[in-house]
Parts: C-alpha cells; sequence; structure tokens
C-alpha cells in the first residue's frame, strides 16, 4: 500500500486521498477586456476523511467539532493555477471554518476573493461569447497520492439573480483538467463559465452613433455644389468624430494583431465619410474644369462675332465701291458718289448709300447670355451628387446585409458550447 505523509508523520493507506470540492459563486465583480481576466467572490469548500480524526459522537449527541485552527490538521495543497491576486476575508472575524465529523470526515470552508486570468478571443467582438476558466490543482502531489473530485450532485451553485453590467452569465460546465509534467500526474478541477456580451450596450454607444455619422455625411450630397465652406466643414466634422469615435474604441481593448469584428464596421464607417469628402472635391473639380472651358468657349464664341461684324462691315463697304464702279447710265436708288480715299468723310457717306443688300443676321443676344454659363459641366458634375445621392446608401445597405449576416451566423456558431 503506498505511503503518504501528512503532518509530521507518515500514515499507510489504501490508495490516493478522495477530496471533493464544491464552490458557491456570490458574485462577479469585473470581466476586464484590457487585461483579460476576471473577478469573483465565492465560497469555496473542500470534504475528505482523515481516518485519525474519528471520535465518539457520544451516541449521537455530537455532531461535529469545528476548529478554529486550519493549521491543527492536514490539508490539500490545492492552489489556483490562473490565479492572478486573491484574498482571504477576515470582516468581521475570518470568515473560514473547519469541521470534523465523528466518521472523520473533514469539510473545509472558506470565503475567498480571486482575480483569474481569461484569455479572449475578440475576433466577433461585440458579438462574442467568453470562455472564463477557474482551474484548481494540487501543486505537490500526485495522483498517486491526491485526487480532486467534483462533489456529487450540484458541485457549483451560483447566486440567484446575478447581474453583471455588460455580460450574460449563459452556463458552466465543470470538468477535469489533469496535467503530465516531468515529476509526474497531478489532479486538477475546472469549471468553465460562459459567458455572453450585452450587445445592446454597443448597439446604442456604437453601431447607431457611427450609422448617423456616415448619414449625416451624405446631407453634403444635396447641398450646393458651390457651398464649398459647408460641404467642407461638414465632410472633416464628420470625418474627425469617425475618426475620434474608433479611437475611443480601440481604448477600451487590448491591442491583438487579428481584426474583430468592430474594426470591420468602424473600419468601413470610415471609409464612408471619408468617400463623401472625396466626392466633393471630385464634384468641385469638376465644377471648376467645367466652368474654365466654358469661359474659353465665350471668349472664342466672341471672338468669333467680332470677327463676322467686321466682315459684314468689309462687305457692304465693297458692294458699294463695285456698284459705283458700273456703267453711269445704269439706274441706281441712291445719289452717285464719288469715293475720295483721303476723304474721312467717304465711310459715312457710302454708310448712307441706299444700297439693297440683304442686312447681316444679328446675334441672338439669349444665346449669348446662356453661353457664359457652363450648363453642360455643370449638369457632369450635378450628375456626381445625384448618383453618389443613389450609390452610397446602397452599397451601405448591402455591406450592413453582409456585416449582419456574417457575424451572427457565426455567434450561432458559438453557441454549441
Amino acid at each position: 500500500a503506498p505511503v503518504v505523509c501528512v503532518c509530521t508523520y507518515c500514515i499507510e493507506t489504501d490508495g490516493p486521498a478522495i477530496v471533493r470540492i464544491n464552490l458557491f459563486v456570490r458574485s462577479i465583480m469585473t470581466i476586464s477586456d484590457i487585461k483579460m481576466e476576471y473577478s469573483v467572490q465565492l465560497t469555496f469548500r473542500e470534504q475528505w476523511t482523515d481516518e485519525r480524526l474519528k471520535f465518539d459522537d457520544i451516541q449521537g449527541r455530537l455532531k461535529y467539532l469545528t476548529l478554529t485552527e486550519a493549521n491543527r490538521v492536514w490539508m490539500p495543497d490545492l492552489f489556483f493555477s490562473n490565479e492572478k491576486e486573491g484574498h482571504f476575508h477576515n470582516i468581521i472575524m475570518p470568515n473560514v471554518y473547519i469541521r470534523i465529523f465523528p466518521n472523520g470526515s473533514v469539510l473545509y470552508s472558506i470565503r475567498i476573493s480571486l482575480t483569474l486570468a481569461c484569455p479572449m478571443n475578440l475576433k466577433l467582438y461585440p458579438l462574442d461569447r467568453q470562455i472564463c476558466s477557474l482551474r484548481m490543482a494540487s501543486y505537490g502531489w500526485t495522483t498517486n497520492d491526491l485526487v480532486f473530485l467534483w462533489k456529487e450532485g450540484d458541485p457549483v451553485q451560483v447566486v440567484k439573480n446575478l447581474h453583471l453590467p455588460r455580460f450574460t452569465l449563459e452556463k458552466f460546465l465543470t470538468d477535469y483538467c489533469n496535467s503530465k509534467t516531468n515529476t509526474g500526474e497531478y489532479s486538477c478541477l475546472k469549471v468553465d463559465l460562459l459567458f455572453k456580451r450585452e450587445f445592446s450596450y454597443y448597439l446604442i454607444q456604437i453601431y447607431i452613433p457611427c450609422c448617423m455619422l456616415v448619414i449625416v455625411s451624405w446631407v453634403s450630397f444635396w447641398l450646393d455644389q458651390g457651398a464649398v465652406p459647408a460641404r467642407v466643414s461638414l465632410g472633416v466634422t464628420t470625418l474627425l468624430t469617425m475618426a475620434t469615435q474608433t479611437s475611443g474604441i480601440n481604448a477600451s481593448l487590448p491591442p491583438v494583431s487579428y481584426t474583430k469584428a468592430i474594426d470591420v464596421w468602424t473600419g468601413v464607417c470610415l471609409t464612408f465619410v471619408f468617400g463623401a469628402l472625396l466626392e466633393f472635391a471630385l464634384v468641385n473639380y469638376a465644377s471648376r474644369s467645367g466652368l474654365n472651358k466654358a469661359n474659353r468657349a465665350a471668349d472664342i464664341h466672341k471672338e468669333n462675332l467680332k470677327k463676322k461684324r467686321r466682315d459684314l462691315e468689309q462687305a457692304s463697304l465693297d458692294a458699294a465701291s463695285d456698284l459705283l464702279d458700273t456703267d453711269s447710265n445704269a439706274t441706281f436708288a441712291m445719289k452717285p458718289l464719288v469715293r475720295h480715299p483721303g476723304d474721312p468723310m467717304a465711310l459715312e457717306k457710302l454708310r448712307q448709300c441706299e444700297v439693297h443688300m440683304q442686312p447681316p443676321k444679328r446675334p441672338n443676344c439669349c444665346k449669348t447670355w446662356l453661353s457664359k454659363f457652363p450648363t453642360r459641366q455643370c449638369s457632369r458634375s450635378k450628375r456626381i451628387d445625384v448618383i453618389s445621392r443613389i450609390t452610397f446608401p446602397l452599397v451601405f445597405a448591402l455591406f450592413n446585409l453582409v456585416y449582419w449576416s456574417t457575424y451572427l451566423f457565426r455567434e450561432e456558431e458559438d453557441e454549441t458550447f
């Protein structure tokens, strides 16, 4: 039979000492995403049998003995393997007791507060579920000497109406986690707590504000393309607000090497806001380039009109001169005038001649006035705004459809725990 050394001497046993564990979760204070840890307060109980502690119950009149000094008896060397911090409670009296029953059974109960490591996978954040474990193992005794078992029936109890600020405790699962090292195999117990993140908080604080910022950035599509200060101010303000929102979200999370669901959302929203600002830059460029082309076209049109006017005047003068050079017996509906090249009044006299010619067409003043406005180019820049009014909402709606269907479906897959 194996020999187990307890206290200061050794005794022979028929096998390893069996210690049964029971937990009562009183409260879960915090679950930190940044530090990847959670704090829990619980009542820890373990029960085993020590044959040396048997005593006479005086014909059933003595139920058990209570000890106030735990170091007076042998105790299992249990420790919490994923513990970061922990302490006992001593207000008003130490919250610990040891009961020894007549058959040698020992019950040890203590209230403790623990801060435990909880490695998290944040790929689906904030649509995620997290599994936080509580691991208990033997520090020095191998399974040949000491074995931990869960108490039959209900080994883990949770206080009723347990409320967490951002999580919901869906369920828990008890299991064994024995570990093998080069010194032997050690008994280990664990309880896995499944926490579901409350999405309503993030819907109100993150998703809806981001949607509103994206929609506000689309208001610039309905503003006049000449309202440069208004459209630039709107675009820059929404872009900075979206960037600040993204920075605030990342500040509440640990830096990880993978992309989270919230990163996809904020990244796409930031892209839409930035795209609205770039759209105005494109509209402004198209408007200005069109205006320059229209101005050049108007100048060319004016020069052509002036040239036509000069050509018509010259044609009138040439026609009058040709009529004067014809046969003197011909009948004219005007007084014959002698053209003297040096006479300054010759041109004025020629204009008074009753030459029967088709008068030149006067330019259309309305068309000349409308030609000053770059209607074609304005329609091109306006067309960009009209297309953006339709394209941006449709693409954003398509993104929402893909985003929610993808991540909600993956969230349902996690429910198989």
